[in-house]
């Protein structure tokens, strides 16, 4: 009894400095891992196909590099430029068009126009000017940070598909779980993870493209602006406002009226409505029937979506990765919960 108290002490002395040497790399480290149980069936395939578990991690890790964390990459490099060479004369013009617009509403603004005048009215060329500044200094600060955990996420999710079954195996007969147990617990955390991650992939990219080819026909950087849509819409209802709204307001200031109209119109209409209400739930359920077509791990595709919603709340930009794994996880311990109590009865009534 002595030696496994001695064992105990030793275990939380070791547990407890292993946390302050990784405690910055955590999150890390458990992004990479949620990826890696997420795109498990890809990474299988490549295994498969090249007979090598190291050369079907490296072609797994190339490819989400590629499809997740490049474009985030090209956006914020791009958006640091665009608004460190900001002219002032854009400005100027924003500033005229929202001016002449409380002068002289529209009629069906009318009753707008006194609370145009109050909320409107402190509006500031240089300081506008001197806060797009500062917001791009916070930018590229971010995008610094971003290029660094996205290097140290695409490292980390190498060795966890590289070494996942070995990891996966010690920590079975660490705990000392029972094959059924440790099977539901992978089953179902796996499906779910699968789900989210290509319905962020398969979601992202849909709108992204709705938004980004229409307005490379207005003039703009297509695929700069359909990435930027693409991520926004993972935000619930103001995701796409805050995309087509600047749109909006900059072709009324140059004198696009209708290309203005349109802009809104379409991202209302098409977007917003018909994309985001009616195709993308059916995007997740067509890809969880895909995907989980031969297991019992079904989870409907409202909790999925409000997952996301609450994981990106909590956490920011990772919850949306974080938010369905705590939610499958929880949901996971409950089925475990469940077919032990069925097991208790059943052995009772015998």
């Amino acid at each position: 009894m002595k030696s496994q108290y001695f064992i105990a002490v030793l275990f939380a002395t070791s547990l407890y400095w292993m946390y302050l040497l990784y405690e910055p790399f955590l999150l890390v480290m458990t992004i990479a891992a949620l990826l890696a149980i997420s795109t498990a069936t890809i990474n299988n395939y490549f295994e498969e196909l090249f007979s090598s578990r190291l050369l079907a991690a490296f072609v797994s890790s190339l490819l989400l590099a590629m499809l997740f964390f490049a474009p985030l990459g090209y956006f914020l490099a791009t958006l640091t430029i665009k608004l460190n060479n900001l002219e002032p004369s854009s400005l100027q013009n924003i500033e005229l068009y929202i001016n002449g617009l409380i002068t002289n509403p529209p009629k069906f603004l009318l009753f707008l126009k006194p609370y145009l005048a109050d909320s409107l009215k402190g509006i500031d060329i240089n300081s506008l000017t001197t806060n797009a500044l500062h917001v791009a200094a916070k930018i590229g600060t971010f995008s610094a940070g971003f290029v660094k955990n996205a290097f140290l996420v695409i490292v980390f999710y190498f060795f966890a598909l590289y070494n996942g079954s070995t990891i996966v195996e010690f920590l079975k007969r660490v705990v000392q779980m029972s094959v059924e147990d440790s099977t539901l617990l992978a089953r179902e955390l796996s499906a779910v993870m699968s789900v989210v991650f290509y319905s962020i992939i398969a979601t992202a990219m849909f709108e992204g493209a709705l938004f980004g080819i229409v307005v490379s026909f207005m003039g703009y950087n297509g695929l700069l602006f359909g990435i930027m849509y693409g991520f926004a819409s993972l935000l619930p209802v103001i995701g796409g406002i805050l995309m087509w709204l600047p749109f909006m307001i900059y072709e009324f200031s140059v004198g696009h009226n209708a290309n203005a109209v349109f802009i809104a119109l379409y991202s209302i209409i098409v977007i917003s409505i018909i994309a985001d209400t009616f195709v993308k739930p059916l995007i997740i359920k067509e890809i969880n029937n895909r995907l989980l077509k031969e297991s019992d791990a079904q989870l409907n595709e409202l909790v999925i979506f409000f997952a996301i919603i609450a994981g990106l709340t909590t956490f920011g930009f990772w919850g949306m990765i974080l938010g369905p794994a705590i939610t499958a996880f929880f949901l996971a311990i409950l089925k475990l919960f469940e077919a032990r109590t069925q097991e208790c009865e059943t052995k009772n009534q015998v």
